[in-house]
């Protein structure tokens, strides 16, 4: 079975949609391919009908709401390299950073961002094991909960 399906059935088992990779909404790429480094953009907590999920945890979302925002922005970053270069072609996933929109009093924020962690694992494995930063912001573009951004390495 190759990872592209992995990401599938993944996606089924857990009620989810495979979404288009996002466009940019700037003068930017989602996506640069260097040597064999791939350097992922930003990617929001964003269903595959577009619709964000918003706030900031620890006032307006939970801690597990959050994980689910951090699973959602690890989808939209799987469906982006799914889409440009293919999963089979990570040969490591080097780093994530995980920013969550957070409350003044939350600490939680690796909590969060396992919701991340966990999804890349489960559709890449061992592969998908990362290095990794959780920082807590005070918001985020279109007030979205959670932004991921991954470094990869391909074959």
């Amino acid at each position: 079975m190759t990872l592209d399906q992995t990401l599938l059935q993944a996606c089924s088992r857990l009620g989810l949609k495979v979404p288009s990779p996002s466009k940019p909404v700037g003068v930017y790429r989602p996506m640069v391919v260097s040597g064999n480094f791939a350097y992922l953009s930003g990617q929001l907590s964003k269903d595959a009908d577009g619709k964000l999920m918003v706030g900031k945890v620890g006032k307006d979302l939970t801690v597990e709401e959050g994980k689910k925002a951090a699973q959602l922005a690890a989808l939209q970053a799987t469906s982006l390299i799914h889409g440009e270069v293919g999963l089979d072609r990570v040969e490591q996933v080097v780093r994530l950073v995980g920013f969550v929109q957070s409350a003044e009093n939350f600490y939680g924020q690796s909590d969060v961002i396992n919701g991340a962690s966990e999804f890349i694992v489960e559709i890449l494995g061992e592969k998908g094991r990362h290095a990794r930063t959780s920082i807590g912001v005070v918001s985020l573009p279109l007030n979205a909960a959670v932004e991921l951004e991954l470094t990869l390495r391909l074959r």
